[in-house]
């Protein structure tokens, strides 16, 4: 970034020390991670989520490598409920959620959750965290089994809980946390498998992308043929949102970059390319389109806004993928946009007063919770004030357990 462009590196060093301190309460009393209110006290109400525990046992996985007091602790006390309350110790695998007594919520088993348990693992053995290379080999060894799919080269979206049937649904959210995983995991086990199964991943999405204009269809049948309509009626789903999700074109921006990079000269053809018009598209169809500055959640198929909620994890995906671009292409324009939304983020998102970002803005750009209550999530936050300053690969928390200016504070 150029020297005059907002932040520099001790301010992001300092976010995200202050996001990493938020959560540092968040180990739960069954183990695994607490859902955190808007001051991060444990909401011990609610379920423990294994996608949220994963995620916390990476977010502060890379705090313990950046040297961050007692990240290590909650690092460990997190991963110790994806080795005993939220698996399944009966059929493998991990539940999505438990209760407060202990019993699983969904009889489910999805490959979004699972695919953060290897993101977990795989953080976890970077940063040495006890039992993580355990968590990683089961994680690797589950998701082969079951949420592979090698004749495709694509990844089956959830099982029941014996794993004697698949459901019909495919989607793209899975997908993609797949490709994230598997970066990562390729790293850690340097087993060059993964990293060619995230290349055909990034296949699909080169194709669906130029089918679309960059909206990137998120919902298919078993067949993967596209379903544009599902779950017109409930737009706001946290997780199956209709229409194009401007959050995912721009974090699928990011991702295909750091592929290219992992591979080099054996990277797939048009992954640059894609990752400009998901960019693009996702600007034109997302930035303050409304009267109002922010990123809406959702548009149509033409590009009108359908879900105008900001919600924090697209900004912060915003500024990772403007981050990845001008990394890339050197382009000033790329910078100009990661010093605008940090500064839309840093006006309307940082809480300042209670901790962490607000997970959630109306179109006015006032907290709401219409969709996403208190402050579970310091993933894309957390990731937001790392990613622009490290290359593009290797993966986050193997880039970071190299970089000796990350690792003491600015």
């Amino acid at each position: 970034m150029s020297a005059e462009t907002f932040p520099n590196d001790a301010w992001l060093d300092a976010e995200c020390r202050r996001l990493i301190e938020f959560g540092r309460h968040v180990v739960h009393p069954l183990g695994g991670a607490a859902w955190l209110d808007d001051r991060g006290t444990p909401d011990l109400a609610r379920p423990v989520h294994t996608w949220i525990t994963s995620r916390m046992v990476h977010v502060h996985g890379l705090g313990a490598l950046l040297g961050v007091e007692g990240a290590a602790e909650v690092a460990e006390g997190t991963l110790a409920g994806l080795r005993t309350t939220l698996r399944d110790d009966e059929h493998g695998g991990w539940f999505e959620a438990v209760g407060r007594d202990g019993v699983a919520t969904s009889a489910v088993k999805s490959c979004y959750a699972h695919a953060f348990v290897m993101l977990a693992g795989s953080t976890g053995v970077v940063a040495g965290v006890p039992g993580a290379e355990d968590v990683l080999a089961d994680a690797t060894r589950v998701f082969e089994r079951h949420f592979w799919d090698e004749d495709r080269g694509r990844v089956v979206d959830e099982w029941d809980r014996g794993w004697s049937e698949p459901a019909p649904y495919r989607g793209l959210n899975s997908t993609m946390h797949s490709l994230e995983a598997m970066l990562a995991v390729g790293d850690v086990t340097g087993d060059p498998v993964w990293h060619q199964r995230a290349a055909r991943l990034a296949g699909l999405v080169v194709d669906l992308a130029g089918a679309h204009d960059g909206r990137l269809p998120e919902h298919f049948g078993p067949d993967w043929s596209v379903d544009l309509e599902l779950n017109r009626d409930r737009p706001d789903d946290p997780f199956k949102p209709y229409g194009a999700t401007v959050g995912h074109g721009l974090e699928w921006s990011r991702l295909l970059l750091h592929l290219e990079a992992t591979l080099g000269g054996a990277a797939p053809a048009g992954l640059l390319e894609t990752s400009r018009l998901l960019f693009e598209r996702a600007v034109a169809d997302g930035w303050h389109v409304d009267g109002s500055p922010g990123f809406v959640y959702t548009t149509d198929w033409s590009g009108r806004p359908v879900v105008r909620a900001r919600m924090h994890w697209v900004a912060a995906e915003a500024i990772a993928a403007a981050a990845a671009l001008h990394r890339r292409t050197g382009e000033e324009g790329y910078a100009q946009c990661h010093g605008s939304w940090w500064a839309y983020a840093a006006e309307h998102l940082l809480d300042l007063e209670q901790g962490s970002w607000h997970h959630e803005l109306d179109p006015d750009n006032r907290p709401h919770a219409s969709v996403w209550p208190g402050k579970p999530d310091l993933y894309h936050a957390v990731q937001a004030t790392l990613l622009p300053r490290l290359p593009l690969t290797p993966s986050l928390a193997s880039a970071v357990a190299v970089s000796d200016a990350l690792r003491s504070p600015a």
